[in-house]
């Protein structure tokens, strides 16, 4: 086999800026664990890792710009450090029309077109109403899932690439997740939040489901073809990848998700910044 590199991956609660997060607390206020937009006291905005409560009604940017949140409250830097109140905060996704979101991509284009039309409230993560689900067919997840459970997540992700360089693998070995819960795994690409065309978020590699065992363990595996093509050549390069929680527990083929974002689908795990600039393919 060809390179290879192996990343820790960092636990978050955010996909893009806006919406600042993809969890909500009980008081529909967003929980950020991820680059928290400040104020940098010079008219400007800084970006820094970190954790914070931050209101739903901050000001929204059109896509692609910057605004500093309004925090509500600030979090210790490292979910460690929580407190014994925070590590026992109920976790909760969006409502829909999602809050504070600029992001103008449609999910599932195919499957579910008119996703930002639908209205529903914020849900805790353990009483999302499942499409279908009865009482009677067993679900798995029936207790609050808190803040100090999801801040136990750990994930490791090693890319190799083939000894031709046309393809590369990327296999991933995950602790203290939510156990018996399906996730998905998603890549995010260099074109994918550029305001002036982004592009769709697709999977990493299809099906892109893991299922946890009872202990919160999985892994995952997949081969994509040429995913870091060279600068200027005209790909669209993967320069992150990011481990999402189906609060629905449904996997949607070629796309993500159908509403995205925190109404379906949650950020848990996800490396800080752009990545793999060390590799190059060939398509």
């Amino acid at each position: 086999m060809g390179a290879s590199r192996t990343y820790q991956l960092s636990l978050t609660t955010q996909g893009p800026a806006y919406p600042p997060s993809e969890v909500m607390d009980a008081n529909g206020d967003f929980v950020v664990i991820g680059r928290i937009n400040r104020d940098n006291g010079a008219g400007g905005v800084s970006n820094g890792w970190g954790c914070a409560i931050v209101a739903a009604d901050s000001p929204l940017p059109e896509f692609g710009g910057s605004e500093p949140y309004r925090i509500v409250r600030e979090l210790p830097d490292h979910p460690g450090q929580f407190s014994p109140a925070d590590n026992e905060m109920v976790l909760h996704t969006l409502p829909l029309p999602l809050p504070c979101s600029n992001y103008p991509m449609v999910f599932a284009p195919e499957q579910f077109p008119n996703a930002s039309e639908v209205v529903r409230p914020s849900y805790p993560f353990h009483q999302v109403a499942m499409p279908d689900l009865r009482a009677q067919d067993g679900p798995k997840l029936t207790e609050p899932v808190t803040l100090g459970t999801w801040g136990r997540a750990r994930g490791e992700l090693e890319v190799q690439l083939s000894d031709d360089r046309k393809s590369g693998e990327f296999s991933f070995e995950f602790s203290g997740m939510l156990p018996n819960s399906l996730y998905t795994v998603m890549s995010l690409r260099e074109h994918d939040l550029d305001p002036a065309g982004p592009t769709r978020p697709g999977p990493l590699g299809v099906p892109n489901a893991f299922v946890t065992d009872q202990d919160g363990r999985g892994r995952y595996r997949a081969v994509l073809p040429d995913p870091f093509p060279a600068p200027g050549t005209g790909g669209n390069r993967i320069v992150n990848v990011v481990v999402l929680w189906m609060s629905y527990q449904q996997n949607y083929g070629g796309a993500i998700g159908q509403f995205g974002l925190g109404g379906d689908i949650h950020a848990q795990l996800k490396l800080q910044g752009p990545s793999f600039d060390e590799f190059t393919t060939t398509g």
